[in-house]
């Protein structure tokens, strides 16, 4: 356990540090755009890039791991959004960021620095398609779901063209997609290039995880929901458990790739989720004490979570 808790401070430590500083200095919200430009258009493609286009094709080409993953994802999504819909009486708006918060994590940010530390290179396949995959279901479920809800006033033409326009043109996406035709051609840049691309690389997760906790201290808590009680349960327990029997049930993968997509399903809500609420006017405050909360309670998850993986209690062949 305590290799487990080494494992994850440095992350942890460095959201913090992020945190202090930004309470500290107090530094304005717009202070913080440039990193988040760097880290969404130039350290993070680049991790992506460097990960898939290394990688043999046949591995890229796991259909089957992506639906699973994905299928898991949004049955959390749908529950939570049946709890809040039938049972609690919210409104369909409401609902939708519910259930973001309770299935959108923060696979981008957190993800691949603490896949690759946890489960070494072995864990950079299913993380780059996981990544890859489940953002742009999200860019396309989040938009539909509002315009279902009569939340947006746009044309369905204008909705289907901003849901195109943000899947296609996506930095991890692009990233990811330029990496498939490198592995599926088999090339690999030029060795001044490829230094670039591991500079880069190298500071995506420092600086992603940096950049949380500032966005965190900025979002002080105002407005806690009564439905945070059940949305960090499915969120950091229910949903990673989910994806461990899923993609155990669909059986036929390297144990690594069942166990990066259960880590990355139990990491904290993403802060996305804040930004999808602001976009629509919908939960914002209450979406920014979730993600807070979920993030400190997953401080205790995360660690109980690789402890049941390194100690073999969620074996890949626990389920037939």
């Amino acid at each position: 356990m305590g290799d487990i808790i080494g494992l994850l401070l440095p992350f942890f430590g460095l959201i913090l540090i992020g945190y202090v500083a930004a309470k500290v200095t107090k530094q304005p919200a717009e202070a913080l755009g440039w990193m988040n430009t760097f880290i969404i258009y130039a350290a993070l493609p680049a991790l992506f890039f460097k990960l898939v286009s290394r990688t043999p094709m046949e591995q890229l080409a796991r259909v089957d791991f992506i639906l699973g993953e994905i299928f898991a994802t949004y049955l959390i999504f749908t529950v939570v959004f049946l709890i809040g819909f039938l049972i609690r009486k919210t409104s369909f708006e409401d609902c939708t960021i519910q259930a973001f918060a309770g299935a959108y994590g923060n696979i981008g940010y957190m993800g691949p620095g603490l896949a690759l530390l946890a489960f070494g290179e072995a864990a950079a396949v299913p993380v780059a398609l996981i990544v890859c995959f489940e953002n742009a279901a999200h860019f396309i479920v989040a938009p539909a779901m509002m315009a279902a809800a009569g939340g947006d006033g746009r044309s369905p033409l204008a909705v289907a063209g901003d849901i195109a326009r943000k899947v296609l043109l996506h930095p991890f996406i692009i990233s990811t997609a330029v990496g498939f035709a490198f592995a599926a051609m088999a090339w690999q840049p030029a060795e001044p290039v490829q230094r670039l691309i591991d500079y880069l690389a190298q500071a995506a997760a420092p600086c992603a995880l940096f950049a949380m906790g500032v966005t965190l201290a900025l979002r002080p808590v105002r407005r806690v929901p009564v439905e945070i009680g059940y949305i960090a349960v499915f969120k950091l327990i229910v949903l990673p458990l989910t994806t461990f029997s899923v993609l155990s049930l669909i059986g036929g993968f390297e144990p690594v790739w069942i166990y990066s997509a259960t880590l990355l399903s139990a990491l904290p809500t993403a802060t996305n989720v804040f930004v999808i609420s602001q976009q629509y006017g919908v939960w914002q405050e209450r979406a920014s004490a979730s993600i807070l909360i979920i993030t400190l309670a997953s401080v205790f998850t995360l660690p109980a979570i690789l402890y049941l993986i390194h100690s073999g209690f969620l074996s890949a062949g626990l389920l037939p």
